[in-house]
């Protein structure tokens, strides 16, 4: 097996703790890393699809109040619940934005084979990870914490691999493969958005006041 073969395949059986405290940088084969990396991307799915459920639910009691304030003549009323709503379905576009990235970042990482797709392929996604975290920051810290190991995670990959393979790595140039997943993303959410939640009835503010973190 030659060299590249070892750092790539190596099975990662350390302790779960001394994989954290190596996040950062972590040394050793990278194939483990990237299969950790992706877990770690599936299980923030999963809570943001429960996260979505939440809202969704949130979303429906809500405008059944404002439906009744309106049956009942009381605008007012009707137009506290609606700015309740506005941020509500803002939170919820975000959530399901993020999914939609996420989903697409696993499907890609799951696609690199060879140690020499490694940076090329991860570059334009720690992007995109750090788009996302800025997002949840107002709705989930716990998402916007784990989002920001996972972004540390893949960079420490992204590292390793160019030292390996002599490519120069620059995070901060900007890059057209990150900025489409996102516009993706955000189309694919904005559609869903307009099939799943109804217009709201009247005439809605556009603010609100704040509203519980996930």
């Amino acid at each position: 097996m030659d060299a590249f073969a070892k750092r790539w395949e190596r099975p990662d059986d350390r302790p779960f703790s001394v994989k954290v405290k190596e996040a950062v940088r972590p040394p050793g084969p990278l194939k483990p890393r990237l299969d950790e990396a992706i877990k770690r991307i599936e299980l923030q799915i999963q809570r943001l699809d429960l996260a979505s459920n939440r809202f969704q639910e949130r979303d429906k009691t809500i405008f059944n109040r404002i439906v009744d304030a309106y049956t009942k003549h009381d605008s007012a009323r009707a137009n506290v619940f609606a700015s309740e709503l506005v941020e509500i379905r803002k939170m919820e576009k975000m959530i399901i934005h993020a999914r939609l990235a996420l989903e697409q970042i696993a499907l890609r990482l799951k696609t690199v084979t060879e140690l020499g797709d490694v940076a090329v392929t991860l570059l334009p996604i720690v992007g995109v990870i750090r788009n996302i975290k800025t997002g949840m920051a107002s709705i989930s810290p716990q998402a916007e914490k784990e989002l920001g190991e996972i972004s540390n995670l893949l960079s420490g990959i992204v590292l390793d691999a160019g030292s390996v393979t002599g490519m120069t790595i620059n995070f901060e140039t900007v890059n057209e493969d990150a900025q489409k997943i996102l516009e993706e993303a955000a189309a694919i959410a904005e559609q869903k958005m307009r099939e799943t939640f109804p217009e709201l009835p009247g005439k809605v503010p556009t603010t609100g006041g704040e509203l519980p973190r996930i």
